[in-house]
């Protein structure tokens, strides 16, 4: 019974060395008496036991990599503490597993030293408009080093570049300046548009207004004209029917009726503003008035 016990046991412990479940995105390596022999892959596997072991396992998703911060200096001599993440993956398990001791510890160092060499290359303000070229250099770097890791480096990412605090205050004055400048750039702007734009508006005011007065004159010096047209209009219609009316039977005795009345008015009213009476000499002379212009209505109708 116990050796059927000990029998079952040394089974269970072949079978759990013998069968291996290779997780999804997961390689490991074997090897066979100490030397490499296969990488498996996914899925269910098998292994000779006591003659292959599983030496490394190897996780193939990204994996991100925090970069510690360090101090560069840049090529106006000035420190910048940088500190970023870097992003990679095994692509080469057998590599990664021979390739390198700590192929972990050689990518951060590569990527501090890399970093340090880009930055020692450009100036201060150079280095916070340009972060895509440094990430950028740097990813260049590594992906040529790594091969041999059997590493992809993806991407490298700043995360934050920190300047000394003399410098940081001074940067910020010069922000202030800066935006102080453009502020009253821009309230001069404002100013000036506004006067531009009274300036325009008097001026298209005062044109509408002499417009306005102009066709005001032309509208009465038509309004007068079409109003003496109308006058001569009616005056002329009006001798036309005494014309006619003087024609007609009876009508020269109206005429003089009508004049010998204007000239009774005529003289009544010479005495009216003072207490003078002016009374003709010869009263003869009113028939002789009145004669005269009875020859003259008489005369235009020849002369028309």
């Amino acid at each position: 019974m116990e050796f059927a016990l000990v029998l079952a046991i040394i089974a269970v412990i072949f079978i759990m060395r013998t069968v291996k479940i290779v997780p999804q995105q997961t390689a490991l390596v074997v090897e066979r008496l100490g030397k490499y022999d296969r990488t498996l892959v996914p899925g269910l596997k098998f292994v000779i036991p006591f003659i292959e072991r599983v030496a490394y396992k190897h996780s193939l998703k990204e994996v991100p990599l925090d970069v510690p911060s360090q101090v560069c200096i840049t090529k106006d001599n000035t420190q910048l503490r940088v500190d970023g993440m870097l992003y990679f993956q095994i692509t080469d398990p057998m590599r990664a597993s021979y390739g390198s001791s700590d192929y972990l510890l050689a990518i951060t160092q590569l990527a501090q030293t890399t970093l340090r060499s880009v930055i020692g290359k450009m100036e201060l303000d150079k280095t916070f408009e340009e972060r895509d070229m440094i990430n950028a250099s740097v990813v260049s770097a590594l992906d040529e080093a790594a091969l041999t890791w059997g590493v992809k480096v993806l991407r490298y990412e700043i995360k934050d570049l920190e300047p000394p605090a003399e410098i940081l205050r001074s940067m910020q004055a010069q922000i202030t300046a800066e935006r102080e400048k453009r502020a009253l750039i821009a309230a001069s702007e404002g100013r000036r548009q506004e006067q531009i734009n009274i300036a325009t508006g008097e001026r298209e005011a005062f044109i509408a207004r002499s417009e306005g007065e102009k066709q005001a004159e032309i509208n009465k010096a038509a309004g007068e004209a079409a109003a003496i047209i109308a006058v001569a209009d009616a005056t002329s219609q009006a001798i036309r029917k005494i014309a006619a009316a003087i024609q007609e039977p009876g009508g020269e005795a109206a005429v003089q009726l009508k004049v010998a009345e204007k000239a009774v008015e005529a003289y009544s009213q010479l005495a009216q503003k003072n207490n003078t009476m002016i009374v003709p000499g010869n009263m003869t002379e009113v028939s002789a008035l009145i004669g005269t212009a009875m020859a003259l209505i008489k005369g235009v109708p020849a002369a028309r």
